[in-house]
């Protein structure tokens, strides 16, 4: 097989790790990383081992020095480098080696299980028994869909934490009838059925904002108009929540209950900072959820061409039920969004738990002074911090001066009640 640039596979949803952005530091060592990763490539097709090795220390020199906080935002490249050693010395047949740094990329963070059982490159030391017991371990947090399946059964309905209502605001709304009209939204949506028009406002909002999930944008309230103003006046993309934002404001502007949904990995081993925001849309047309993907212009259907909701599109990827996504699907016009890479691996790993605000408004989630934000929960029974749900807490944030009320539910009935 070809090298295998990590990093690069999933770009079009990677999520930024620096919070506070990238500094001169950052930015010279992504240089360098970049370059380091195309000599990488070279070394790798000529199977040049002694070079590639030579390039590994020189990258290790600089990485090591790197802080903390730097060191796992640029992991990926730590763990591209280690996994394609392993597959050069599995092709020389150096079974000790090509074990040596396959368990170093595993133990830095390697996850992807589907791929290591595909890749041909380490057919020499696939049936070692050493490769299995790395393999095993990688599945418990790299196979997503047995990680689903798994536990499924940890959602149940037997759950008696009250939960106000989810809250939808109405379009005639001051600052969404200026969004409506300064974007011209009905006339973006056309003159077609309800399902046609939430089409349409997708591809708009694709169209008209690019992605770009590794820096951050700068964009200080989370709005539409500031989102669309930041992005055109800087020539920038933007994280896939902030996308989801302006999608979820554009769709209550014409009247949709709309929902901003942070899907989440389950992440066990705390290595994996990439999660996904998209939405869902209420028709009354179909009378049900439907999956809204502004990152990728993408939705669900099954076998029949029907459109699916995210509860829906999980639960058929548990019981190995088809599904198609929209042939058209894509990251900023670059790159095609194919079913298997989008559905049975990332969105697998980003559809074991979920939350949102519990008021789908508009700038619902940009703090201030004596404001109230809630968000409902939707995790597993038992998982990680959550093992004592269903709960209610509420902060009050000193800095921001708002409250944040957390809601905990391991009910989908709950979470996914429709308007």
């Amino acid at each position: 097989m070809e090298y295998r640039k990590i990093l690069f596979a999933f770009s079009f949803l990677l999520t930024t790790t620096i919070v506070a952005g990238q500094n001169d530091a950052d930015t010279a060592f992504l240089k360098f990383a970049g370059r380091q990763t195309d000599l990488f490539v070279e070394a790798y097709n000529n199977q040049d081992l002694k070079e590639y090795d030579s390039l590994l220390t020189e990258f290790l020199n600089r990485y090591y020095h790197l802080s903390d906080a730097q060191q796992k935002y640029f992991q990926s490249y730590y763990i591209n480098a280690y996994y394609n050693l392993s597959c050069m010395y599995s092709l020389k047949k150096n079974i000790k080696q090509g074990l040596l740094y396959l368990r170093k990329s595993v133990n830095a963070g390697y996850s992807n299980y589907t791929h290591i059982q595909e890749d041909s490159d380490l057919n020499n030391i696939r049936n070692e028994k050493d490769f299995m017991a790395i393999v095993q371990s990688l599945r418990e947090n790299g196979d997503y869909l047995y990680i689903l399946k798994k536990d499924n059964e940890r959602f149940t309905a037997d759950d008696s934490l009250e939960i106000p209502p989810f809250i939808y605001q109405s379009a005639d709304n001051r600052d969404l009838e200026n969004f409506r009209k300064q974007f011209n939204l009905d006339s973006i949506a056309g003159t077609g059925n309800e399902v046609s028009k939430i089409l349409n406002i997708l591809h708009w909002v694709h169209n008209t904002v690019p992605h770009d999930g590794q820096r951050e944008s700068g964009i200080k309230a989370v709005n539409g108009f500031e989102i669309i103003s930041v992005a055109k006046a800087n020539n920038i993309g933007v994280s896939c929540g902030e996308l989801a934002t302006l999608l979820n404001e554009c769709y209550l502007s014409m009247g949709f209950k709309s929902r901003k949904i942070y899907c989440k990995p389950k992440d066990s081993l705390s290595q994996d900072n990439d999660s996904h925001v998209i939405n869902v849309v209420y028709s009354k047309q179909l009378n049900k959820w439907l999956w809204m993907d502004a990152t990728n212009d993408a939705y669900v259907m099954n076998e029949k061409g029907e459109l699916l909701g995210i509860n829906v599109v999980r639960n058929k990827l548990i019981h190995d039920q088809p599904l198609i996504i929209n042939p058209d699907a894509n990251w900023n016009h670059r790159e095609s969004t194919t079913k298997d890479k989008y559905l049975y691996y990332y969105m697998a790993k980003n559809l074991y738990r979920f939350y949102c605000t519990l008021e789908s408004s508009f700038d619902i989630e940009t703090p201030g002074k004596g404001k109230t934000i809630a968000f409902v929960y939707l995790v597993p029974a038992g998982y990680g911090k959550f093992i004592h749900v269903p709960f209610r807490s509420e902060v009050f944030d000193k800095e921001t001066k708002a409250t944040v009320i957390h809601y905990i539910t391991h009910n989908p009935d709950i979470f996914w009640q429709v308007p």
